[in-house]
């Protein structure tokens, strides 16, 4: 385990329905480098990931959108899945705490169709981004400039295309908590 990340504090925001590899993947990455992760829902208890369209594993949620605290974190990440992303975007507790978080100039990574949330807070305005490919339209009308590459860093917004994308999400993401 690495400690290049001792300190560092993040949170995932997901409902049930998240792309679980999206979760899992970059949390790891995170984990070893040192930094601690928790996971932020909609609800207490659990919330369940998906593997496309199958779902999969259970996860413990360490905090509801309503009681977390936003300050304890370095980074925000919202991994995408098609039923989590199109039920997040829509929750006023998610939208608020993405939109401080943004203002606060902190890293926020954003996989697949997470993208949406970013289009429902008003945060897609002016800045270059990817997505799922699904989601270049909403993006575009937006006011964000969607480009098909791998990772995109645009300030503090870091965003990427879909699972296969999530080593080079994950160095991205590294590297900004690390500046």
């Amino acid at each position: 385990m690495s400690a290049e990340l001792n300190g560092k504090r993040v949170a995932f925001l997901v409902t049930d329905g998240f792309e679980q590899v999206e979760l899992t993947g970059p949390r790891e990455a995170l984990e070893q480098s040192g930094a601690v992760v928790d996971i932020l829902s909609d609800k207490e208890g659990t919330v369940r990931g998906w593997n496309h369209d199958q779902p999969a594993d259970e996860f413990a949620v360490d905090a509801t959108f309503e009681s977390a605290h936003l300050d304890l974190y370095d980074a925000l990440v919202l991994p995408g899945g098609v039923q989590n992303s199109d039920t997040i975007r829509l929750i006023p507790a998610a939208q608020k705490l993405v939109k401080s978080h943004d203002s606060a100039g902190k890293p926020l990574a954003v996989i697949c169709h997470g993208g949406w949330l970013l289009v429902s807070c008003g945060l897609a305005k002016g800045k270059r981004l990817t997505s799922y490919k699904t989601l270049q339209d909403d993006i575009r009308n937006a006011g964000g400039d969607w480009v098909d590459e791998e990772v995109v860093v645009d300030g503090n917004l870091i965003t990427s295309r879909q699972p296969d994308d999530i080593p080079a999400f994950n160095r991205q993401l590294i590297k900004a908590l690390a500046a």
